[in-house]
């Protein structure tokens, strides 16, 4: 109980404990429910022998109605245009993929990610994916898009696309923004050096992931989780009506063994219970650094474009994050710092709320949600 004193001052006699932050290991960072890998894999019956290999996220594919306004946009937000005709554009980040963003001229239309596979075989596999329906006229040749190569899209069950593409050329890497130099309360590495910064958008690297508001959460789940060498890094739960936990969230990563891989390139979330059109919630590229985040939110809010949500910094993948709107409503965000992971990091369950927390940040807004 607060003495007169502290009720009367509104001082408290004890000392509030600082913030603290640590870089812990991933089985300690999971808490207490979680499983490795090899035990999801047994519980869900993933056969890996059955999965389309995909190696990595390359591209996202949009349709908007004006080029020049939503290119503006891209340009702000830290994209370049490799290559633009009437009706298709390409944007490409610095990092070694030849385009990172793809935009066909037409009606606002999300038209998926896009994931290299290991072979042209696997492609080929795509087509024979069951309840899949193959979109155009199957596995075409990218003729007219850098970096050339084959390109197949299958539809999931709620009419997502999804496409898998094979021998597209690696681009010609850009150099990355030099690292700066830190200084903290001890070590000053940072001797005789000022740091000085230059306004523009923030560069970005790479796609990092996209994710998906869906219907029916479970047949979602089986279909990426059995169709494709994705494996959850955190699934996330509800009460069911029977007092068991009701799986409604996933956040995966794609499953390349031993390699490093980002903590997720795909996630999957429930319908809030007052909605009712499934629809992509947003797509995330990386940037460089902080400062290169915090300039880049200035030069967006300069332009006078729509903050989504941030700054700030996610608990599940640690990321720290910058959403945007684009012209024509879809979310886009810069990130740093994300987690990685393997096959030895475990899965781990977490009560859906979380998905809301943020370590630090303004509070999330309603419109994140839905």
């Amino acid at each position: 109980m607060a003495t007169t004193t502290e009720m009367m001052t509104g001082f408290q006699s004890r000392e509030v404990s600082p913030n603290r932050g640590k870089s812990m290991d991933d089985h300690i960072a999971g808490g207490d429910d979680c499983i490795s890998q090899s035990a999801f894999r047994k519980r869900y019956s993933m056969d890996s022998a059955a999965q389309i290999r995909i190696m990595k996220l390359v591209f996202m594919r949009y349709q908007h109605p004006d080029l020049q306004e939503i290119t503006t946009f891209l340009r702000d937000f830290g994209l370049t245009v490799v290559k633009k005709t009437e009706t298709e554009a390409w944007y490409r980040g610095y990092g070694a993929d030849q385009y990172v963003y793809y935009i066909r001229k037409g009606p606002r239309e999300f038209l998926g990610g896009a994931f290299a596979v290991e072979s042209f075989e696997e492609l080929e596999k795509a087509t024979r994916i069951p309840g899949a329906q193959v979109i155009g006229n199957g596995i075409e040749e990218m003729k007219d898009a850098p970096g050339g190569g084959h390109i197949v899209t299958v539809t999931d069950p709620e009419g997502f696309p999804i496409s898998l593409i094979y021998g597209q050329a690696p681009a010609q890497a850009q150099s990355m923004p030099e690292k700066i130099i830190l200084n903290d309360e001890i070590d000053k590495p940072r001797a005789r050096k000022f740091q000085r910064f230059s306004p523009g958008p923030a560069a970005v690297h790479k796609l990092g992931h996209y994710g998906l508001v869906v219907y029916d959460f479970e047949k979602q789940f089986s279909f990426y989780t059995k169709n494709f060498n994705l494996m959850p890094s955190n699934m996330l739960y509800i009460p069911g009506a029977d007092g068991k936990p009701q799986n409604v969230a996933m956040f995966a990563h794609i499953d390349r063994g031993q390699e490093l891989v980002d903590h997720h390139s795909i996630f999957l979330v429930s319908l809030p219970p007052d909605a009712t059109k499934p629809h992509v919630h947003h797509c995330s590229f990386e940037i460089h650094d902080f400062d290169t985040q915090a300039l880049g939110h200035d030069w967006l809010t300069r332009k006078g474009y729509k903050s989504a949500w941030g700054l700030g910094r996610h608990i599940i993948g640690s990321q720290i994050f910058d959403y945007w709107w684009d012209p024509n409503g879809f979310m886009v965000e810069h990130y740093i710092d994300g987690d990685v992971v393997n096959q030895d990091t475990p899965v781990s369950f977490d009560p859906a709320a979380s998905a809301k927390d943020a370590a630090w940040g303004p509070d999330v807004p309603m419109t994140f949600l839905e």
